[in-house]
């Protein structure tokens, strides 16, 4: 079959591999339909993510049709069109029983990874790195679904694919990064970065009860779309404002508007490449380039400056490694509560698949970009240098 694999950074090619195959009882086959490229594989592309090897296949956001199942699959049946969450879960572990799926003790058969690095090993993730279980991802013909009786979710009416794709990853985790702003009516919710998951966040703030949301970019086109969200939908929502940060200092902007309390929770789309104009930011690349860091954290300093006394950093955007200058006098002197984590994303999908069905979002609002798989390289580029305005990429084996 035809997959996208990665052969090191800024470097992916299509490739022919051997087809996957059922290994284990409760392993499914599934065709897949449609594909995303997602931020987070981006990291991979710029060769931040250790423990990759030539000839991965990456992607862990798709969808497609079943083709075959293992013997202990039960709940599912050949033909049955479904969409896949992109962390892997027994469903049997203390966390899969907790609901707290993206913590499986038994989908990362290479956990010793990373325990080295973490302590503890969270879940495996299709296509993300053998630290997180060497799985093949799903930019792919065909993948391989472990534990196929707790994952998937089956679409059984005639829903578009574009509409329910990104059940497998951005919609629960812009939604996840909301809820655990712990908001309340009249909240004001600052969300840094206004790529797919951003604006998954922001409209996810809306939804739980938010009165007002900052949305803080410099591509003017993701601001743009933070402002009008689904074109014919939405029109410009007065709720939503937006800040530039290469033309409006974002701390004194928020301040401002908030009678200098500050935001009552913050959002970090954007994770371990941020970027800024600021000197702490120039020294975050210094320090990467320089082999003294791995993640560049400026919007993380950023918010806990910014966010209220006693307020909530939630953090959807991925951490890989250490960080320099990590704002902890801030966090404890203002008794700022940090959630994150990868999202449990099996907690959101039916959830979110009733909105969806009461047309109270239109995901495919956030597609730019349809390529087929072929294309794949070329993408990854667009996607990667925001080319031709490119803010989601899909690609359809």
């Amino acid at each position: 079959m035809r997959a996208v694999c990665w052969n090191g950074t800024y470097d992916v090619r299509i490739e022919r591999v051997p087809d996957p195959e059922i290994l284990n009882p409760r392993d499914a086959i599934v065709r897949v339909t449609l594909t995303a490229i997602c931020g987070s594989d981006l990291h991979l592309y710029d060769g931040y993510i250790p423990t990759m090897k030539a000839g991965d296949i990456l992607g862990h956001e798709f969808m497609g049709e079943i083709v075959e199942i293992g013997a202990g699959v039960q709940n599912l049946r050949k033909g049955d069109r479904v969409v896949v969450p992109f962390n892997i879960a027994c469903g049997r572990c203390y966390f899969c029983t907790g609901k707290m799926w993206s913590c499986c003790d038994n989908s990362n058969p290479n956990a010793w990874m990373a325990e080295t690095a973490y302590g503890h090993s969270p879940a495996g993730l299709f296509g993300y790195s053998h630290m997180l279980g060497g799985y093949a991802g799903g930019q792919a013909e065909y993948v391989r679904v472990p534990f196929a009786d707790t994952g998937p979710l089956k679409i059984h009416n005639g829903m578009r694919d574009e509409e329910v794709l990104f059940l497998s990853d951005i919609f629960p985790t812009g939604y996840q990064a909301a809820e655990n702003c712990g908001i309340r009516e009249g909240d004001t919710i600052a969300v840094w970065g206004c790529g797919p998951v951003g604006q998954f966040a922001i409209r996810s703030a809306l939804m739980l009860g938010a009165e007002r949301v900052f949305a803080i970019d410099h591509f003017p086109q993701r601001l743009d779309l933070a402002r009008q969200g689904h074109p014919g939908q939405f029109h410009e929502d007065d709720r939503i404002e937006t800040i530039n940060f290469d033309e409006d200092e974002v701390y004194d902007h928020l301040m401002n508007a908030t009678g200098g309390r500050g935001p009552d929770a913050c959002i970090d789309a954007v994770g371990l490449e941020s970027h800024g104009t600021t000197v702490d930011a120039l020294f975050d690349r210094i320090k990467v380039a320089s082999l003294l860091a791995t993640d560049r954290i400026h919007v993380l300093r950023q918010a806990a400056r910014t966010v209220r006394k006693n307020g909530t950093i939630s953090i959807p955007g991925v951490y890989g490694g250490f960080a320099d200058k990590f704002p902890i006098g801030a966090i404890f002197g203002k008794g700022i509560t940090i959630r994150c984590g990868q999202t449990h994303v099996h907690n959101y999908m039916q959830p979110l698949l009733e909105r969806i069905e009461k047309e109270e979002i239109h995901p495919s609002f956030i597609i730019s970009h349809r390529y087929n798989l072929d294309e794949a390289p070329d993408a990854y580029k667009n996607f990667r240098y925001h080319q031709n305005e490119c803010r989601k990429v899909v690609l359809c084996p």
